[in-house]
């Protein structure tokens, strides 16, 4: 067994996100692209689509323990009617908690550790490098 070392959670915030569907492939988020383009009137939300696609291939090839979501803040640019159509295609609007992990050293060795054990225990998604953790509800089938 790994010596874990201490560690701590501190609750940010609670956000509501869209979550990406449990059964999906790279033909599928393809898809949405061409499903979601229809609401690229500038090029501005075109960007931001592209982006938000790209965001979600990369998710899916790193093959997770956890699911895709985003905040429904950061999908207003699709519009009460794009974020409709991602619901009718079985996207779950459900809140998502951020969290802090504190540790005594900022050691990435050591992060791992605890990214290890958080994982047998929670569904997240760590934010990028920092140690910021997006947890899901439980309940949520894991990947």
């Amino acid at each position: 067994m790994q010596d874990i070392p201490a560690f701590q959670l501190k609750f940010i915030r609670q956000e509501e996100h869209l979550l990406l569907p449990t059964i999906t492939s790279i033909r599928v988020v393809q898809h949405y692209y061409d499903v979601l383009f229809q609401y690229a009137i500038t090029p501005e939300k075109e960007e931001k689509i592209k982006s938000f696609i790209s965001l979600m291939e990369a998710h899916i090839k790193s093959k997770p323990q956890a699911p895709f979501s985003m905040p429904l803040s950061k999908l207003e640019f699709l519009l009460d009617e794009g974020l409709q159509e991602l619901k009718l295609l079985n996207w779950m609007q459900l809140p998502a908690s951020l969290f802090e992990v504190i540790t005594d050293d900022n050691d990435e060795e050591e992060m791992e550790k605890i990214l290890q054990l958080l994982e047998s225990i929670i569904s997240f998604n760590r934010q990028g490098d920092s140690n910021v953790i997006l947890v899901y509800p439980k309940g949520l089938t894991k990947y």
